[in-house]
């Protein structure tokens, strides 16, 4: 399985390509179709913070996946996360991302659009691992070790 090549800009007006633009050598992605979803990924975020403080090599972002739009409902809806998201890192990580969200589910064989889900791309954008749904400590065990296997294979 690997990630699409889609195109976005994080919440700082930076235009980025992936997988291109991925910065580790494992790259986090959590991916939310759905308004509500950011509370499920904000569970998720203080292990992805220190994990990413403390494994070098390892990186997260945040995808929202919209549907295809115009300039000015895009410029509207970005401008309103910016608004919500004070924090220069935070906004760097999060990439929106339009696009006919149909294409982008099968590629990654995602289901339907109920849930979250959290992928560990390499820097090609191969899937190494994926996970769905709310935290728990069983989930965030899953991901640290997870993390630590596959960095133990990447060359130096």
């Amino acid at each position: 399985m690997q990630l699409p090549v889609v195109n976005g800009s994080n919440l700082n007006r930076q235009k980025l390509v992936f997988p291109k633009d991925f910065v580790g050598d494992v790259n986090l992605v959590f991916i939310a179709f759905q308004q509500w979803h950011q509370d499920l990924i904000n569970e998720w975020v203080p292990l992805a913070e220190q994990m990413e403080k403390t494994i070098p090599g390892f990186h997260y972002y945040e995808f929202p996946v919209v549907y295809q739009m115009g300039w000015m409902g895009r410029t509207f809806l970005n401008e309103g996360m910016r608004a919500g998201i004070p924090n220069p890192a935070t906004r760097a990580r999060t990439i929106t991302l339009y696009l006919e969200k149909s294409d982008f589910r099968e590629a990654l064989e995602i289901p339907d659009e109920s849930t979250i889900w959290a992928y560990l791309f390499d820097k090609e954008g191969r899937v190494l691992w994926r996970i769905s749904g709310k935290f728990s400590q069983e989930s965030g065990l899953a991901l640290e070790t997870a993390v630590s296997q596959l960095l133990q294979s990447v060359p130096a």
